[in-house]
């Protein structure tokens, strides 16, 4: 059930569980009118993500407008962490919640997703055409391909290092999280706590190595690189990047802009990859105004 505007925008109020067909576990969480359009917002792939760290806040401003669900993917938070995945990530997250729309009724919906979470919204546009309006995708990965700056990026190094031995730890976390942000006082002790609790737990790495193992299997490699079949897309596709982005670097968005048949491209000054949370209102007015534009 649905937490109305009237209700907390708490964790637990708006927390849901669904055992899709194919087995597979997904949390997330549920908000706003049932009968208003829906906006999926999709989070990206750091170390402890979750659908709640990245757009627990902006669920409870978008509730307001719109029917809002935040999905944990596959393997973060409290979703199902498998050892392996059978299909290549946006491919195994995109067939996902297109089974947990169809449990909850929701013919079609708009989304939003940051980085990873951007190329799981844009492998569910590709594969399930209709079912997808308006895409708002923040530096989305798969689609980005750097042209100017160094790849792997600065904060692609730092999420490798994580893993790497001797092992995650909270200094890591914390060079990490510092590259997705412009200001760095937004990567406080209480976040870094919050991320590692997540983030160290031996489920969630397994569900992050079985993620990063699709974008290196030389079968499922191309399936990834969702910039080869950016031009088949035929939604609205708003893209959003902070200029100062050091984890999917701004110069990465020119290919998608340029084959998108209908995209646009809004570059916040002064921002990093989390443009959600450091340009929170202009954020939440952008996405607004973007869904509900006729035009």
């Amino acid at each position: 059930m649905a937490v109305t505007v009237t209700e907390s925008f708490t964790f637990e109020a708006t927390s849901n569980f669904a055992d899709l067909p194919s087995g597979l576990r997904l949390h997330y969480h549920r908000a706003g009118a049932g009968n208003a359009e829906t906006i999926v917002l999709l989070h990206g792939g750091g170390p402890g993500a979750s659908g709640w760290s990245n757009f627990g806040r902006t669920m409870a401003v978008l509730a307001a407008r719109f029917h809002v669900l935040v999905i944990d993917q596959p393997g973060y938070g409290r979703s199902e962490k498998l050892a392996e995945l059978p299909k290549q990530f946006y491919t195994f997250s995109a067939d996902a919640i297109a089974e947990l729309l169809d449990q909850l009724g929701v013919e079609q919906a708009h989304f939003v997703g940051n980085s990873l979470g951007g190329g799981t919204s844009v492998r569910f546009a590709l594969n399930y055409g209709r079912r997808a309006g308006r895409l708002v995708l923040m530096a989305p990965g798969g689609l980005n391909l750097n042209v100017f700056t160094p790849d792997p990026s600065e904060g692609l190094k730092k999420l490798f290092a994580f893993t790497a031995p001797p092992g995650p730890s909270k200094e890591k976390l914390a060079d990490f999280l510092k590259t997705l942000v412009y200001d760095q006082s937004m990567v406080t002790d209480e976040l870094v706590e919050e991320r590692y609790a997540y983030a160290a737990d031996p489920e969630s790495l397994k569900g992050m190595a079985a993620m990063g193992a699709t974008f290196w299997n030389p079968a499922m490699l191309e399936e990834g690189q969702l910039w080869r079949e950016a031009g088949k897309l035929r939604q609205r596709v708003l893209l959003v990047w902070g200029r100062e982005d050091r984890v999917n670097p701004l110069d990465g968005g020119l290919l998608a802009l340029k084959l998108i048949p209908r995209a646009q491209l809004h570059v916040y000054g002064g921002c990093g990859h989390w443009a959600m949370l450091e340009r929170f209102d202009e954020f939440n007015r952008l996405v607004t105004d973007f869904v509900l534009d006729g035009g």
